[in-house]
Order: C-alpha cells, then structure tokens, then sequence
C-alpha cells in the first residue's frame, strides 16, 4: 500500500495532463505555407479546443480544421449569414471593407456566391490561408461547419525566435 501511496501524485498528475491534451489544448504542427508571412511551415502552436466551443468564434480568429485526415490552419474571414466578397483587391463584408493588415499579396476577385449561397451558412464559415496564392481553403472545400473546427490557435511555441501570440 505505501508503494501506492507514493506513486499516487505521479499517476494524478499523468492522468491531467492526458484529460487536459484531450479535451483542452494539444499542440499543432503548421504544415505548408498556406498561412505564410503570419505562420511558417513546421511551427508548433496550442490549439486551444476549449475556446471554440464555449465562445464566438470571430473573424480573423485562426482556426483548425479537420479535412481529410488532415489538420488544416486557416483564418476565419466570413461568420454565419455574412455576405462575403473580394472586389479590387478589398474584403468586402455586407458592402462594408475590412481591411486585412497581415495579407502581404492582394486578393484576387472573389464572391461566396460561387459556393452556392448568397450568404455564409448558418453554423458554417468562411475561412482562407492568409497565402491566398498556395492555400486550400473554403473556395475550393467550401463553407466549414462549426463542428468541424478543432479549436482555435495563436500561440507559437517552437521555434523559440516565435515563441508568442500571432495574429
């Protein structure tokens, strides 16, 4: 029984931190350059799974989703019953510009109507790689419903030269 005692605080605290790398936050490795000039191939974030759940999701968040046994970073640019455009290079959100101050590369041309809907889905969103050149992203897989993002993401822990928040 004593042996038991002692391990007792070690099997405690193995058992946290799976429960909490389950269902909390897990780490996440950037694969591609998709998110490129604000995440860089083969950085590793936290993935926050809680957020997402227990609050909006907004625009600009970055999120992951699950697409074909992948794990994809994108940032969130349209939310449920927006109408969402791109004309002369400016996101256009219900006729109103929002400015994107991390897109290095203008946009080209793009309405959501080619996705088949006037407006952003209700429990779905909009979501691109800030590299709009080199980005699978909703243009081509279309509107991500809410259940399919894993959480939201922007804290980089490796390298260290990026350790920090990233917007």
């Amino acid at each position: 029984m004593s042996k038991f005692k002692k391990m007792l605080p070690y099997l405690i605290i193995i058992a946290v931190v799976i429960l909490l790398r389950i269902f909390i936050v897990t780490p996440v490795r950037v694969s591609g350059d998709s998110m490129e000039p604000t995440l860089h191939n083969g950085e590793i974030m936290v993935l926050n799974k809680i957020k997402s759940k227990t609050t909006d999701i907004k625009r600009f968040d970055i999120v992951v989703i699950e697409y074909n046994g992948e794990k994809l970073i994108k940032r969130v640019i349209g939310l449920p019953g927006e109408k969402i455009e791109y004309k002369d290079e400016i996101l256009y959100v219900n006729g109103k510009a929002v400015m994107e101050t991390y897109l290095t590369q203008p946009m080209s041309d793009y309405n959501i109507t080619s996705l088949g809907s006037e407006t952003v889905p209700d429990d779905s969103y909009f979501v691109l790689g800030d590299n709009r050149s080199n980005s699978l992203d909703s243009r081509l897989i279309g509107f991500i419903k809410k259940k399919d993002i894993e959480g939201i993401t922007n804290f980089v822990l490796f390298p260290f030269s990026e350790f920090g928040s990233k917007r």
